[in-house]
């Protein structure tokens, strides 16, 4: 009896294992959260309430609790808000902006793919900081490092990125420093891909809302930047946005953290709502909540005051006269207001009014879709926005030879 006991319990305990067993087979090979991104995982209802009330208590201008900040129109360019945003700080890893721009530009002008494989080196390997633990001669996609560079913010995957696309991270870092100058981000100097502290790699504010602005350009990186969480290795590896808004924030686009000893905590905060597209960014805040609370106050700030406003063209625009043309007093015109409408504060719609301006006439030739003159958008009387009128058709030059035909056909016809 006694052995009969023993056996029924030695094959439940051998059903219990085969049953837990594929529990473990699948939990196993995942690789542990990194400190930051089992914070975020593990955030609460609470944290984001209180995130919300913080935000609530802040005034943009009065308190907010950063070293430098901006608010900047995604779609003109407007600077909404500022604050010392022209001040030099360290990015941190919001460097990764001008890394991803660049590896976006490289996508679109068909140089790399995101179907290629890169190997890692040595260099990206032992790279530090945030990672995915990438291993000498590891292969991965472009798409697979783009995931690790954009959403978990991985040192690793950025440089493996920079050495495929330039053939070097000091090449690479050279490509982040010309782009710069050519987007007028005046106050930036980049000595690294990733934004570790290196003394000498400085930002600003507003540096950053430009490059920022540049990056969303590209629709792609919205496949990325708006990505919770995801895996990697065939689902070995945990990916958790350190951009917690991007999972608790209404319209969040993106786009990038940065946090270390020297920088603090920074952080390029994205949105759309309603057609409106904002940036904010914030440096040098002295906690990872207070620089969530900022960014959340000043798009929250600039979603309550502004709106994108659709323009109607003007109408009944007259033909514009052409001297020295072919077959024609005049040329018609069409106007073309911007698709995405103009930046007003709330309460201001009947306060747009649109100016025509023409000249008295154009010279031939003119070629169908030439600009002829400009709409002028006013809010109170200020000029916020211009647009194109331009020719709706071709008109040709009169030349000599043409003339003399016209004359002779004109002489025939009469008999």
């Amino acid at each position: 009896m006694k052995q009969l006991l023993t056996l029924k319990k030695t094959l439940a305990l051998l059903l219990a294992a085969a049953l837990l067993l594929p529990f473990f087979a699948w939990a196993a090979p995942l690789e542990p959260l990194q400190p930051e991104e089992a914070a975020i995982a593990a955030i609460s209802d609470e944290i984001i309430e209180e995130e919300i009330t913080m935000a609530a208590a802040i005034t943009p201008g009065i308190d907010l609790p950063v070293k430098s900040a901006i608010l900047m129109d995604q779609a003109s360019g407007a600077v909404l808000y500022a604050e010392n945003e022209d001040v030099q700080l360290p990015p941190a890893s919001i460097t990764k902006v001008m890394s991803l721009l660049l590896i976006m530009e490289a996508i679109d002008s068909g140089k790399i793919a995101l179907t290629d494989q890169v190997t890692c080196s040595d260099t990206a390997s032992g790279y530090g900081g945030s990672q995915i633990w990438l291993k000498p001669g590891e292969v991965m996609t472009v798409d697979e490092l783009l995931k690790a560079a954009a959403i978990s913010s991985a040192n690793d995957a950025t440089v493996c990125l920079a050495e495929y696309v330039a053939g070097s991270e000091e090449a690479f870092v050279h490509q982040m420093n010309q782009r710069a100058q050519e987007l007028g981000m005046q106050n930036t100097t980049f000595l690294g891909s990733t934004g570790l502290d290196e003394a000498g790699h400085l930002s600003t504010a507003r540096d950053i809302a430009i490059m920022s602005r540049a990056l969303l350009e590209h629709p792609l990186i919205l496949n990325y930047s708006t990505v919770w969480m995801d895996t990697l290795r065939g689902g070995e590896t945990q990916l958790v946005n350190t951009n917690r808004m991007v999972r608790f924030y209404k319209g969040a686009t993106g786009l990038k953290t940065g946090t270390t000893n020297g920088a603090g905590s920074c952080l390029s905060a994205t949105a759309t709502r309603d057609g409106l597209g904002l940036i904010a960014v914030v440096m040098g805040a002295d906690t990872s909540d207070h620089r969530f609370a900022a960014a959340r106050s000043l798009l929250d700030w600039g979603f309550a005051s502004f709106m994108q406003a659709q323009l109607s063209p003007p109408e009944n625009l007259l033909p514009v006269p052409v001297t020295g043309g072919v077959g024609t007093q005049g040329v018609e015109v069409v106007s073309r207001p911007p698709q995405e409408g103009i930046l007003v504060e709330k309460g201001k719609l009947e306060a747009i009014t649109q100016d025509v301006i023409l000249p008295e006439s154009a010279p031939a030739p003119i070629q169908e879709g030439q600009e002829l003159g400009r709409v002028a958008v006013c809010v109170d009387g200020e000029r916020v926005a211009e647009y194109p009128i331009v020719a709706a058709g071709p008109v040709e030059r009169m030349s000599f030879g043409r003339a003399l035909g016209i004359l002779g056909n004109n002489l025939i016809a009469m008999g």
